[in-house]
C-alpha cells in the first residue's frame, strides 16, 4: 500500500479531518493505545498537551495508508503495516490512533502518532522518513503481491501523476481534472518547437499564455482561471526559458484577463452554463444511489456491532457463570479447577474477538463490492463529461475568431495583402 506521511500540529483540525462523516461513506475508529481518553479528539488533545512541556511544534506525525482500488483489505493488515511503519520510523511504542476510512468503494487508513517521548519529554527525530515510507510501501506491494504502481518500480522515482495538493485543489474547485489539464499542456509541449507554436497549440485548446505576477510563465484558460505551466508539464524554469525565451516577452495576466473578457462572447459561456447544468442533472440518479448506499451501509454495520456486543455481553456472563463462589468456589481454586475455568474463558474470549472482526471485514467487503460497482458508473460518467467539457472548451478560438472577424466587417487581416485561392474552406 502506498504511505503517505507528515509531521504536523494542529490536534483538534486532524480530529475533526478523521471523523468528518460527510465525505466519507464510513468512519471507523479501530484502535486508541497509550492515551487516557478513550476518544480520539481528546487523545489528540491529550498529545498536544504533553507537548506543551517541550518546545516541539509538531508534535503529531500522521500517515495515510492506501492499498490498491481492488485489493480487500482486513483490519489486521492495517494494524500490521501500522507497526511496521512505527518499527521503520522508531515511533515503537509511541501513543498511537488508527482511523479506518470507507470512500468510492475503496477503503484506507489513518495512523497518528504522538512524536513526544513521555520519559524524556523530546520530540523523536524522524529522518528521512519519506524514504523510509516509500521502501516500506513496495515492500508491502511485494509482499502482497500486487502490481507494483510506475512511482515504485524505480526505487525513490516520482510519478509525474503523483500530483501535489495544491494542485488538486485548485482543479477540483473548477470542477476539473488535474490529469485532463496536465495531458493537455504535455501535448501542446511535444508538438511545439517554440514560443508561437506552443501558445498556438494551448490556444487551440483553449489556454493563453501570460506572464506570472511574481514570475514564471502561466496559462489562462478561457473563464480566467490561472495555472503554472511549469508545475503542470513538471519542467524546470530553465527548460522553459530555453524554449520559451523570457516571460517579459508575454502579456501580463491582467492584459490577457482583459483580451478574454472581449473577445469571449456571451454565447459561450451560457453553452458552458448550460452543459454543466446538464451533466450535474445526469449525474443525479447515480449520486442519490451512493448516498442511499451510504445510509444503508452505515445502519447494516450499526445493526452488526449492536448484535456482537449483546452477543460478546452473553458469552461473558456465561463464562463468568463457570467460576463458582462460596466453598466450592474455594475448593476449585485449591484443586486448580478454576485456573483451568479461567484460561479456557480466556481462549474462548480471544477467538470471540477474532470471530468478531472476521465478521466485520465480511460485512465491509461486501458493501465495498456493491459501493464499488456504483462508483464505476459514476467514475466513467465522469470521464465522459470531462471530455466534452473539453471538447466545448477547445471551439473557444473558433468562436473568437468569428468575432472578431465580424469586428472587421467580415474581413481577414491578410486579405488586403495576399490573394485567397478559390476553393474548399473551413473558414466560418
Amino acid at each position: 500500500m502506498i504511505l503517505k506521511g507528515s509531521q504536523r500540529a494542529g490536534a483538534k483540525q486532524l480530529a475533526s479531518h478523521l471523523l468528518n462523516r460527510r465525505d466519507n461513506d464510513q468512519v471507523t475508529v479501530l484502535e486508541l493505545r497509550g492515551f487516557v481518553a478513550d476518544d480520539l479528539s481528546g487523545a489528540l488533545h491529550e498529545a498536544y498537551a504533553v507537548s506543551k512541556a517541550t518546545r516541539c511544534e509538531q508534535f503529531l506525525f500522521s500517515l495515510s495508508l492506501n492499498p490498491p482500488k481492488d485489493a480487500p483489505v482486513g483490519e489486521e493488515a492495517f494494524r500490521r503495516a501500522a507497526d511496521e511503519a512505527e518499527k521503520a520510523l522508531g515511533l515503537e511504542g509511541q501513543p498511537r490512533a488508527i482511523v479506518l476510512h470507507e470512500k468510492e468503494g475503496r477503503r484506507h487508513a489513518h495512523v497518528v502518532w504522538s512524536r513526544i517521548d513521555p520519559d524524556e519529554l523530546k520530540a523523536i527525530n524522524l529522518s528521512h522518513f519519506k524514504r523510509k515510507l516509500t521502501t516500506l510501501s513496495r515492500e508491502l506491494y511485494l509482499e502482497n503481491e500486487w502490481s507494483l504502481p510506475e512511482g515504485l518500480k524505480a526505487h525513490g522515482g516520482k510519478s509525474p501523476l503523483n500530483f501535489t495538493l495544491a494542485e488538486w485543489q485548485q482543479t477540483r474547485r473548477l470542477d476539473l481534472d488535474p490529469r485532463e489539464i496536465k495531458a493537455v499542456f504535455r501535448e501542446a509541449w511535444d508538438q511545439s518547437d517554440g514560443p508561437r507554436a506552443f501558445a498556438a497549440a494551448l490556444e487551440a485548446r483553449g489556454f493563453h499564455l501570460a506572464r506570472g505576477d511574481r514570475r514564471g510563465v502561466v496559462a489562462l484558460d478561457v473563464e480566467g482561471n490561472v495555472y503554472a505551466v511549469g508545475k503542470y508539464l513538471g519542467e524546470r524554469t530553465s527548460t522553459l526559458r530555453a524554449r520559451l525565451g523570457s516571460e517579459d516577452d508575454l502579456p501580463s495576466i491582467g492584459v490577457v484577463k482583459t483580451g478574454l473578457q472581449d473577445q469571449v462572447s456571451g454565447r459561450f459561456r451560457a453553452l458552458l452554463s448550460e452543459m454543466r447544468a446538464e451533466q450535474v442533472a445526469a449525474r443525479a440518479p447515480l449520486i442519490a444511489r451512493r448516498d442511499e448506499l451510504r445510509t444503508e451501509h452505515r445502519a447494516q454495520q450499526a445493526q452488526l456491532r449492536e448484535a456482537q456486543a449483546l452477543r460478546w455481553q452473553a458469552e461473558t456472563d456465561a463464562r463468568a457463570s463457570r467460576l463458582r463462589t462460596g466453598i466450592a468456589g474455594l475448593w476449585d481454586k485449591l484443586s486448580g479447577k478454576a485456573a483451568a475455568i479461567r484460561d479456557r474463558n480466556a481462549v474462548e474470549a480471544f477467538e470471540g474477538l477474532r470471530r468478531d472482526q472476521r465478521e466485520r471485514d465480511q460485512l465491509v467487503f461486501d458493501q465495498l463490492g456493491e459501493r464499488s460497482a456504483v462508483q464505476q458508473r459514476i467514475e466513467k460518467l465522469r470521464r465522459q463529461q470531462l471530455a466534452e467539457r473539453q471538447s466545448l472548451r477547445t471551439q473557444s478560438r473558433v468562436i473568437r475568431k468569428a468575432l472578431s472577424r465580424d469586428q472587421d466587417g467580415g474581413r481577414s487581416p491578410r486579405a488586403d495583402h495576399s490573394p485567397r485561392k478559390r476553393g474548399f474552406s473551413l473558414d466560418l
